[in-house]
């Protein structure tokens, strides 16, 4: 097994481990919920409006960033993964080699030989990559209305290195692909399929933030409010996080669009599913015990499921 499906499975694993803990401490004596390492983990897996209730050092504190600057993370995967796309396009289209020190990036990470023919599914992967960055950058700087929330440091920092690793991997999808000829010659109805699940998840998720928003906004469209307000409607009336869900679904398209057999894509699909599903329970559990009205029936994370 190559460096980058361990890396993925590495952190599957450590939020597959966070996400049990969670549940495995809501059922544990209130008298062990105020430890010290308790409250650390609880800081560490917590950011905005999930964060409130955790009691925190004032040197915690100091480490604390601003949940508004999520922008930051999406503004950096535009820049690095359009970055990667320039130089792959050019590779595709102009046969100039990429340069020796992506490959030997790439060459860390991936344990296969350097790809010869450009590989469509690589090049979809990289463009749906890009377009999702920047939507997601101007939801956050257009749509999106934050409060005061914050998140750790160490949640930053690693927010900033995910989409670095993110353009990785699809690279190494190029060092494992199959694709010969031409590109047009590569087409195969799994790229339909993944762009198609994508962009319909893309869209899910646009209005689900754009429904979280308004519940903030009056009907001019200015802010009225920063406290957090039940969502109905949609998909919220199955589920307390639909864009959580969204995100899944749209990496369950990008896994489709390299052919559905990438086991480094489904390791990331399955690190996607367990961080988002930890999130979104954080999310329904914060729910559940703000608002005594709050539907018995939704689920937090997956319709009728989780």
């Amino acid at each position: 097994m190559n460096f980058v499906n361990v890396f993925w499975l590495f952190l599957s694993a450590c939020f597959f481990v966070a996400f049990c803990a969670h549940k495995l401490a809501q059922r544990l004596p209130r008298r062990h919920l105020t430890g010290r390492a308790h409250l650390a983990f609880q800081d560490l897996i917590r950011y905005g409006k999930t964060k409130q209730r955790v009691q925190r050092d004032v040197r915690v504190r100091a480490l604390e960033i601003p949940k508004r600057w999520f922008w930051h993370f999406y503004a950096i995967s535009v820049l690095w993964n359009g970055l990667l796309l320039a130089l792959y396009l050019s590779f595709t289209f102009q046969q100039r080699a990429l340069p020796s020190w992506l490959t030997g990036l790439i060459d860390i990470v991936a344990d296969a030989p350097a790809g010869q023919v450009p590989q469509l599914s690589t090049l979809l992967v990289l463009v749906l990559l890009c377009g999702h960055s920047a939507r997601r950058l101007l939801e956050c700087l257009l749509v999106s209305v934050y409060s005061d929330g914050v998140l750790h440091f160490m949640q930053y920092a690693f927010g900033v290195f995910y989409y670095v690793a993110l353009g990785l991997t699809v690279l190494t999808a190029d060092r494992l692909g199959d694709g010969t000829g031409p590109l047009r010659s590569q087409l195969a109805w799994f790229h339909g399929a993944g762009a198609l699940l994508f962009l319909g998840a893309s869209v899910m998720q646009h209005q689900a933030t754009v429904q979280l928003a308004g519940l903030r906004k009056g009907k001019t469209g200015a802010v009225e409010t920063l406290a957090h307000v039940l969502p109905r409607g949609g998909w919220f009336e199955l589920v307390s996080c639909p864009h959580y869900l969204a995100e899944l679904l749209i990496y369950v398209g990008l896994s489709l669009a390299v052919g559905g057999l990438s086991l480094t894509w489904w390791l990331v699909v399955l690190y996607v599913l367990f961080n988002q599903g930890l999130a979104a329970q954080l999310c329904h559990d914060l729910y559940a015990s703000k608002y005594e009205a709050y539907p018995r029936h939704r689920k937090a994370f997956i319709p009728f499921v989780l």
